[in-house]
């Protein structure tokens, strides 16, 4: 098994059509900066992954980095969101999404700077206890920091509720927590 950056339009509509198709989000144009992969092997392929922007602020998450709300606002691009992880319906592989989470740990960091000129420190996700227990999360070493309320950030006149998800982290870097607090990173470089 193996994860396979999308790097062309042909590839990114059928990740698309995928996603859209076997998520029970569904698919929606991720905003700044991500990265999709198709999870393979040689007996075709098994999935998709999308990475994305970590969300504007969590508590639990803040709390545990230790930043204040100026040290979030310059330094949240290091911190990455595993907004999708999609085993296909039809694929029976015990232990895959934990295999599939430990691959993605070990390697986004050097996709990333290679895509968009820097390289992340931590990497969250949310799971929703309701359809998933998270225990590929807990087999590929994820932090569980808790719940979220169940309310996002919503927009002027709109309202956002949903059930509450249990929040993991994965440190991709050593010293995250004080590299994160320690005032503003070095600037991106874009591609």
């Amino acid at each position: 098994m193996w994860l396979e950056v999308v790097q062309d339009q042909k590839a990114g509509r059928l990740w698309n059509e995928y996603v859209d198709r076997y998520h029970y989000l569904g698919y929606r144009q991720p905003v700044g900066c991500f990265l999709r992969y198709f999870i393979q092997s040689g007996a075709g392929m098994l999935g998709c992954v999308l990475i994305a922007g970590a969300a504007k602020a969590m508590r639990q998450r803040d709390q545990w980095i230790g930043w204040d709300g100026s040290c979030r606002r310059e330094n949240l691009p290091w911190v990455i969101n595993n907004a999708r992880l999609l085993i296909f319906p039809w694929i029976g592989l015990r232990h895959l999404g934990s295999h599939v989470l430990g691959q993605l740990a070990r390697r986004v960091g050097a996709d990333w700077q290679q895509r968009w000129g820097y390289r992340p420190l931590l990497m969250e996700t949310f799971v929703d206890p309701v359809k998933f227990p998270g225990t590929c999360y807990q087999a590929a070493g994820w932090i569980e920091l808790g719940r979220t309320t169940g309310r996002g950030l919503a927009r002027a006149g709109g309202v956002y509720e949903t059930t509450p998800k249990i929040i993991y982290i994965k440190e991709l870097a050593e010293d995250v927590r004080k590299r994160l607090c320690g005032g503003p990173l070095p600037r991106r470089v874009e591609p």
